[in-house]
């Protein structure tokens, strides 16, 4: 098993930058790809990114493409997401998750972190 521990959530103003953190820890976090995904209130959990395990291949939602990126680095058991540009509408429960093959769908994920909140002001 893998445990994910999220941070670096917060209020910003629209236009601004934030940068969300998934800390891995237990089995090795190298062999596993990441996500992120975020559920706003009232609504279900949404894809936003995916990364494989080595980092070499990457998957964006169209709705925050030349916004947001996804990173990681495999000797800190770390995973980022890179979010510029922010919008209101990007308000939401940022959550990492982790499993053995990359995808897009909430129900590929067998790991799950607690969520950060990120708030954007307009």
């Amino acid at each position: 098993q893998v445990q994910l521990v999220e941070s670096g959530g917060g209020l910003v103003q629209a236009g601004g930058s934030l940068r969300l953190s998934c800390a891995a820890s237990g089995r090795t976090f190298s062999s596993y790809a990441m996500a992120w995904f975020r559920q706003a209130p009232g609504k279900e959990r949404e894809f936003v990114a995916a990364i494989s395990w080595s980092g070499g291949s990457t998957a964006i939602a169209d709705s925050v493409k030349g916004r947001f990126t996804i990173s990681r680095d495999n000797a800190k058991n770390t995973g980022y997401l890179q979010m510029n540009r922010l919008k209101a509408e990007d308000t939401a429960v940022y959550y990492c998750a982790a499993d053995f093959e990359t995808g897009i769908r909430v129900d590929g994920y067998a790991y799950w972190g607690q969520g950060t909140q990120v708030t954007v002001s307009s």
